[in-house]
Formats: structure tokens, C-alpha cells, sequence
């Protein structure tokens, strides 16, 4: 299956060509509502997407306008731990570009490790660590989607993430900054693995998110990564997590959320 086969699966619902991609992640789908859609299509009706197989991920592609900018709206993305090799979990980011996409927008939820932080606080993403074990642009490279060593010395864009703060400013939402650590999950960290990733430079852990940015990267897309801490990961105060729990923060998080992308959207050069 090829990225133009994808593309052509799309054109047959509709015409539209985003601007903007944004990926939603775990108990964020409901930020999709915002987007006045002109297509909903079902992953499994688009060739080469997988399907998701998590609570909260609805797995269907929004086609439409947010903020009065065409858009496309992932509603639900795929991991690693699920059982994807990470060029599958990042192929929608390609179609996204061939889309007409050259800004990413990526959500997720995370476990906050930096301790004058809390449950609830969005975070801006200024930077990542990849711990997967894996990178998607590992195999051949035919040239043919962008350098084959992507520069990431800037992976989440500066001018984007400025815009984010003002407009987190003006609305009044506490906006952190910080470095998000990709792990390969699916179970939580222990106490010592948390100390480990925290002396590492790491603020907030993730099973997502890093295979896209890189993915988006290469093929030049400006990217915006945003996340909303749902636990606390300190290890002198551990608490059992539970996902009951971290959907319930994200839920209760994500007007915030959808406030700042809609603003950020809106804004957008």
C-alpha cells in the first residue's frame, strides 16, 4: 500500500485539502467535535491505516475546518505496544502531508515527573527523548520523502511554540514547558525508572507521539506537541494509577486543551 493509494482513498470522500494536521490522543477524541467536519471516514476504510485497539481512541479521520482553517483531525492514533512496527504507527503523518498538511499539531496525555507540576497542567512540548527502541525511518529510504538523517535540533517548532504561549496568556491556562520521554510501555514505570528518566532531563513519559514528530519532520512539517499530565510520577509519593483515573483528568483537562489549539489554529502564519 502506498501513501498516493491512501490519498486517492480520501479524495473520494472529499476534495478538501488541510492546512493543518492535528493527532488526537487517550481521552482527547472529544476535541474533534469543535471541527465543523465535511468527511468522517472509519480508519479501516483507508488503506494502510491500522485500526486502534485502545479505550478512547475512536479511530476515524475528520475532515473539515477548525477556526475557519481547513483541517484534518486524527481521532485516535496507534502504538508501538499494540503490536505496530513504528513506520505503520507514523504512516497517517505521511498521508496527512500528501494531504496538503505542513503544520502537525500532536496531543497526548502523560505522567508528570517534574515535581511543582500536577495533575490536569497542559504542557508544551519543547523537546523529546526517544526510548522506544525503535525509530520509523529505520529500512531503505528511496530519497523520496525528505532527508534521510532529518535534522531535529528544532523537532518542535520555536515560532509555533511562542504563539502557544501568548495564546495561553490571553486565555488564561497555565502552560508548561518541558521534555517529553517516549517509552515503549504498556505498563507504567517502576519508582527506580521514573528517578532514572527524571535524571535523565525527562519532565513528562509517553508511549506516543516521538514516531509521528520525527515522521513529520522529515517531510518538513512544522510541528506543535501539547499534553496533558493525568498522574503524578514522583517516586518518593507514588500512587497506583489506574486508567479510569487518567481518562478522568484528561477528560476533565481537555476544554483547556481545545481552547488553546482552536486559538493556536486560528492564529497560525
Amino acid at each position: 500500500m502506498t501513501v498516493e493509494e491512501t490519498v486517492q482513498a480520501v479524495r473520494t470522500r472529499t476534495r478538501l485539502a488541510p492546512e493543518v494536521a492535528i493527532v488526537l490522543g487517550t481521552g482527547l477524541g472529544a476535541l474533534a467535535e469543535a471541527v465543523q467536519a465535511e468527511a468522517v471516514i472509519p480508519y479501516a476504510e483507508l488503506p494502510g491505516f491500522a485500526v486502534p485497539t485502545v479505550e478512547s481512541h475512536a479511530g476515524r479521520l475528520l475532515l473539515g475546518t477548525l477556526a475557519g482553517r481547513p483541517v484534518a483531525a486524527m481521532q485516535g492514533r496507534f502504538h508501538r505496544y499494540e503490536g505496530y512496527a513504528l513506520d505503520r504507527v507514523s504512516y497517517p503523518v505521511r498521508v496527512l502531508h500528501a494531504l496538503g498538511a505542513r503544520t502537525l499539531i500532536v496531543s497526548n496525555v502523560s505522567g508528570g515527573m517534574h515535581p511543582l507540576w500536577d495533575a490536569g497542567d497542559l504542557v508544551l512540548l519543547a523537546d523529546h527523548i526517544n526510548l522506544l527502541g525503535d525509530n520509523p525511518l529505520t529500512g531503505p529510504d528511496d530519497g523520496s520523502r525528505g532527508p534521510r538523517f532529518p535534522d531535529l535540533s528544532a523537532a518542535y517548532d520555536p515560532a509555533l511554540r511562542a504563539l502557544a504561549h501568548t495564546v495561553a496568556l490571553e486565555q488564561g491556562i497555565t502552560l508548561r514547558e518541558g521534555t517529553y520521554v517516549a517509552v515503549a510501555g504498556p505498563n507504567l514505570e517502576t519508582r527506580a525508572e521514573y528517578r532514572m528518566l527524571r535524571a535523565m532531563g525527562g519532565d513528562v513519559v509517553g508511549m506516543s507521539t516521538v514516531p509521528e514528530v520525527i515522521v513529520a519532520r522529515q517531510e518538513g512539517m512544522r510541528v506543535l506537541g501539547l499534553s496533558i499530565i493525568t498522574d503524578l510520577c514522583l517516586p518518593d509519593a507514588l500512587e497506583p494509577a489506574s486508567v479510569g483515573k487518567i481518562l478522568a483528568v484528561a477528560r476533565a483537562a481537555e476544554p483547556k486543551l481545545a481552547a488553546l489549539v482552536q486559538g493556536v489554529v486560528a492564529r497560525l502564519n
